[in-house]
């Protein structure tokens, strides 16, 4: 985290070398083909995790299931998302290099730069303990015979378990924390998909 903190600080302080090929540099084809992709793949991507596939699965497959899935994407969404992030900004910054911003621009770049170590931060932090829950709230339901109902939460004999009440209730405030997390990331991409529709001049 340190060195990503380190790294996007660094590309994003002026230097007279990058101030003087900024002022030679010509926006290129492949350079905003990637762009453009790397922010579309992540915004789709915020859009099916969030709306479709995970809203589809709970109320499709059965709970600890439903969880299994979970343990195996989070952990994928979040990597590939803040390497989307991590794209998009820098590739933005190399057309919009920081002694030309102005204040729309600035916006932009410290809404990205918020994705990035957002998502970075979810991923490194808040994951793994919440796939560490999944894994000892899954084992306990189990072994009580609960845990295959679908699109519900019934805790049956558990209810009156404080141990297992606690791995749930921890459980819950992670998730709440990524949650809240990733609707932060989806708004400031939002934010990134207002500016881009309206600098567009192929409609």
């Amino acid at each position: 985290m340190i060195a990503a903190v380190l790294f996007v600080t660094s590309f994003l302080v002026p230097t007279k070398e990058r101030v003087q090929v900024s002022s030679d540099y010509s926006h290129s084809r492949t350079t905003s083909f990637i762009y453009l992709a790397s922010f579309v793949m992540h915004f789709g991507a915020q859009i099916w995790m969030t709306f479709v596939s995970g809203l589809s699965l709970y109320f499709a497959l059965p709970r600890h299931t439903f969880g299994e899935v979970q343990r195996v994407l989070f952990p994928r969404y979040f990597t590939i998302n803040a390497c989307l992030s991590l794209t998009t900004l820098l590739i933005f910054v190399k057309h919009h290099p920081p002694h030309t911003w102005d204040t729309e621009i600035a916006i932009q770049v410290g809404g990205m730069s918020g994705a990035f170590f957002l998502e970075l931060l979810i991923r490194l932090y808040l994951t793994p303990p919440l796939l560490r829950l999944i894994v000892l709230k899954n084992n306990l339901e189990r072994t009580a015979g609960v845990g295959n109902e679908i699109g519900r939460h019934n805790t049956g004999p558990l209810k009156h378990c404080p141990h297992y009440l606690n791995i749930h209730h921890t459980f819950r405030r992670v998730h709440v924390y990524i949650a809240v997390g990733n609707m932060l990331t989806m708004a400031c991409t939002v934010l990134h998909l207002h500016y881009i529709a309206s600098k567009l001049c192929v409609l």
